[in-house]
């Protein structure tokens, strides 16, 4: 410790007073960082060469097993399926659907503004478990509200939680009810601090709505829209854990099932904390590969002064 000091006091690190003020106001959020993400992180990794139950006081280290077991599991490359197409529905969901609609609310729709806008984000601060308790009833095929009233005209429900392809929907609709609010809002107030001469001056030269929004409200809000895009995929799988353990615990036959309750399940209830670990790192592994692929191919064309 005092040989550092003696360094810092001989400038050979280039440190002034404002470096060491910047360094302990930051010290606190860098504790934090270090202590509840980089050392689980490490540690997670440090447990996916190994073999334990949680329990056991030795851990047996076994290489990279778990990770081979991992690809010659059939079912995991069900649930890495299911997971891209998750992020898929929800980029849908909770990115192109809301752009369009805060786009129409502050560009088209006159009256009443405040009030559509505290509708949509009334979800955002509703729990997933109560939305998911909330859907099941409505989407109930036997009792349900929706049910009765399609079944006055001759329409029924198929029963979705036990039928592939239709259990990813809906549970991506509960997800992106919760998420859509805040998205929305984020999106909205972007779009409203493009300026309205230059939307103005688009319409005097009969620009339509549709050129409007592509040519103009789409690039000058394209930092926000980036934003709104890697939050949807970072944290709009994570939440759809809530409703897959709530209804479906991953059925029917892992068709609902994803990457981060895959790795709950091998952890919590099958007590494989090595492949659980492994999981989890190949599950950091895809993220950091689509954040990637988005700074790459995406970031090129943002705009960032609005």
């Amino acid at each position: 410790m005092k040989g550092l000091l003696i360094l810092i006091k001989n400038k050979k690190f280039n440190f002034n007073k404002n470096d060491i003020k910047s360094l302990i106001y930051l010290a606190p959020s860098l504790i934090v960082f270090i202590l509840f993400m980089v050392i689980p992180l490490l540690y997670t990794v440090y447990l996916s060469f190994f073999k334990w139950n949680m329990v056991s006081p030795k851990k047996e280290f076994v290489g990279l097993e778990n990770y081979i077991s991992i690809f010659q599991n059939k079912d995991n490359y069900r649930i890495i399926l299911n997971s891209l197409l998750y992020i898929i529905l929800l980029t849908i969901f909770c990115c192109v659907i809301p752009y369009i609609l805060s786009f129409v609310l502050e560009q088209i729709i006159t009256k009443f503004k405040n009030i559509y806008k505290s509708l949509i984000f009334i979800p955002s601060v509703i729990s997933l478990v109560v939305a998911s308790i909330l859907f099941t009833w409505i989407l109930n095929p036997v009792s349900g509200p929706l049910s009765i009233i399609l079944g006055k005209i001759g329409l029924s429900i198929p029963f979705w939680s036990k039928m592939e392809g239709w259990v990813i929907v809906v549970i991506s609709l509960i997800t992106s009810w919760k998420v859509f609010g805040y998205n929305f809002i984020v999106l909205y107030a972007s779009i409203a601090g493009i300026s309205r001469e230059l939307i103005e001056a688009a319409k005097l030269d009969n620009l339509s709505n549709t050129k409007i929004f592509l040519k103009i409200i789409l690039p000058m809000s394209s930092a926000t829209g980036v934003y709104i895009f890697i939050i949807t995929i970072v944290q709009g799988v994570q939440y759809v854990f809530t409703p897959i353990k709530v209804i479906t615990q991953g059925g029917p036959d892992n068709a609902s099932s994803n990457l981060i309750y895959s790795s709950y399940q091998q952890a919590f209830e099958m007590y494989n904390t090595g492949s659980s670990s492994a999981l989890s790192v190949i599950t950091m592994i895809i993220f950091a590969i689509l954040l990637i692929l988005e700074f790459k191919f995406v970031e090129k064309g943002v705009y960032y002064e609005n």
